[in-house]
C-alpha cells in the first residue's frame, strides 16, 4: 500500500523497533519483541536529520588535557581498507618503542598527519605513557548529531510497557494494547521534521503524535473514528497545553506548556437513500445547514442576505447562489431570472418543472449533482478530506479532525 502511495523508488528504509525489553515465558510459539518502522520520503529531495546526541553519548568523553580542546576519549587508529603509504611504525616518545599496523591493515591517516598529530599531543599512549598508540577524539570535533541506523533498542525510543504507563498517568486509565512511547514519536519527528513542520496522523489512537508533535514545536493534524477523539485525545491534549503533562518527553525538551488546537467534527451524509433506494437530502440538514454545505462544494462564501432572499452566498460581487429544498415551476425560474437581471446566479433544487432559456442562470439537481462531489456512509479512512475550513493562522493553533 505504502508503494502504491509513495512509489517504490520513495522507500528509505525498514527499521527494527525493539518494543519488549522481557520474554514472556508463558507465551506459546515464539513471542514478538519488536515491530516495524516503514520510512518514505515523499520526494528524492528529502533529507533525514541527525539525531541530537545523549548525555550518555557524550559523557563516554571523560578527559579533559585542560588544554583548550575540551573533553576527548580514545579512539583507534587502525582501519581495514589496505593502503601501503598508510603502514608505518609509531615510536612512543616515552618508551621509544616502535609499533605497526597488524599483518592486512593500516593506520588511518598518512605519515604527515600522524607526525602532525604526535606533535600535537593527539596521539594517547595510555595513562602511564607506556603503551600503543589511541586517536584522542574531541567531542568538540566530532559531528553535531548522530546518523540514525535501521535497529532502535528499547534504551533509546521506548518501549509498550513505558506508554502504557504514560498513559495511565495522564488518563487514569488505559485501553491500549501497544500505544506507543513518547521517545519513539520523538525520535521518528527528529529525522523527519524541523520546528514548525506539520504533522499528519491519520490514525491518532490516543494522540501520542500530536502530543510529541505539539512539545517539539512542530504543527500537526490529527484524524479519528468513534470516540477516542473525546476519551483520550482531547483530555490528553489539554493536559499538554496545560502544562500538567510532566510524563513522556516533557522533561527532555523542557516542556512547560502553552498553545492550543481546533476541533472539527465531520457533518453527517448530506444523501441518504430513501426506502426505495432513490438518492435524497439528508433529514438531518436544516435549510441553512443544506445552504452552507452546498456553498462550501461550489466555492461560494455562505452570506444570507437580509433583504434578497436568493442571495444566500456570493462567489464575486456579481455571482451568486440560491439553495431550496422546492421544486420550481417554471413561472418560479422566471421571476428569479428577472429579479437576478444582469447578475449571474446558480439554482440548486432537488427537481424542476422546465428548463427555460435564462443565461443568467445555471440550474442544477441537488441529489444528482452532489453524488460526484460528496461522500457518505464511511466506517474507514477512506475519506478525501477537500476544502478544509480556512482560518487566520495563529501561533499554536493547531487542528484536530473527528470522522
Amino acid at each position: 500500500m505504502c508503494d502504491e502511495v509513495f512509489g517504490r523508488h520513495n522507500f528509505v528504509r525498514n527499521i527494527v523497533w525493539q518494543k519488549k525489553y522481557t520474554s514472556a515465558n508463558d507465551a506459546a510459539g515464539i513471542p514478538d519483541s519488536h515491530d516495524h518502522v516503514l520510512v518514505y520520503r515523499k520526494s528524492e529531495t528529502f533529507t533525514r536529520n541527525l539525531l541530537p546526541r545523549t548525555d550518555k553519548q557524550n559523557n563516554l568523553y571523560k578527559y579533559d588535557d585542560q588544554n583548550g580542546r575540551g573533553r576527548w576519549r580514545t579512539d583507534n587508529l587502525l582501519v581495514k581498507s589496505f593502503s601501503a603509504s598508510a603502514v608505518f611504525p609509531i615510536v612512543n616518545p616515552n618508551t621509544r618503542r616502535a609499533y605497526l599496523p597488524p599483518l592486512g591493515s593500516c593506520w588511518r591517516t598518512s605519515r604527515e598527519t600522524m607526525d602532525r598529530w604526535l606533535q600535537e599531543e593527539r596521539i594517547y599512549f595510555g595513562k602511564q605513557g607506556q603503551g600503543a598508540p589511541q586517536l584522542k577524539r574531541y567531542l568538540q570535533e566530532v559531528q553535531a548529531g548522530l546518523v540514525p541506523i535501521s535497529w532502535w533498542p528499547h534504551e533509546e525510543a521506548g518501549h509498550n510497557d513505558e506508554s502504557k504507563k504514560e498513559l495511565q498517568a495522564l488518563l487514569g486509565r488505559d485501553t491500549f494494547a501497544t500505544p506507543k512511547p513518547e521517545r519513539l514519536i520523538q525520535r521518528i519527528l527528529a529525522i523527519a521534521t524541523n520546528p514548525g513542520d506539520l504533522v499528519l496522523d491519520s490514525f491518532a489512537g490516543s494522540g501520542t503524535t500530536g502530543a510529541v508533535a505539539h512539545k517539539m514545536g512542530r504543527r500537526w493534524i490529527m484524524v479519528e473514528l468513534g470516540e477516542h477523539c473525546h476519551t483520550h485525545i482531547i483530555p490528553r491534549l489539554q493536559k499538554v497545553i496545560d502544562g500538567e503533562d510532566r510524563g513522556g518527553i516533557t522533561k527532555a525538551v523542557d516542556w512547560q506548556g502553552g498553545g492550543g488546537f481546533r476541533y472539527y467534527q465531520l457533518a453527517p451524509s448530506l444523501l441518504t437513500q430513501d426506502k426505495w433506494g432513490n438518492w435524497v437530502i439528508n433529514r438531518s440538514y436544516n435549510a441553512p445547514m443544506l445552504t452552507e454545505a452546498l456553498c462550501k462544494l461550489e466555492g461560494f462564501t455562505y452570506a444570507p442576505s437580509d433583504t434578497v432572499y436568493w442571495q444566500q452566498g456570493y462567489s464575486t460581487e456579481r455571482d451568486f447562489i440560491y439553495v431550496t429544498t422546492a421544486t420550481l415551476t417554471q413561472a418560479q425560474l422566471q421571476h428569479l431570472s428577472d429579479e437576478v437581471a444582469d447578475r449571474t446566479l446558480l439554482v440548486l433544487c432537488p427537481a424542476f418543472r422546465a428548463h427555460p432559456d435564462h443565461p443568467n442562470l445555471t440550474i442544477k439537481k441537488i441529489p444528482k449533482h452532489v453524488l460526484a462531489r460528496c461522500e457518505w456512509s464511511h466506517d474507514d479512512y477512506s475519506l478525501r478530506v477537500e476544502n478544509l475550513p480556512q482560518a487566520p493562522a495563529k501561533p499554536g493553533q493547531l487542528l484536530l479532525f473527528n470522522q
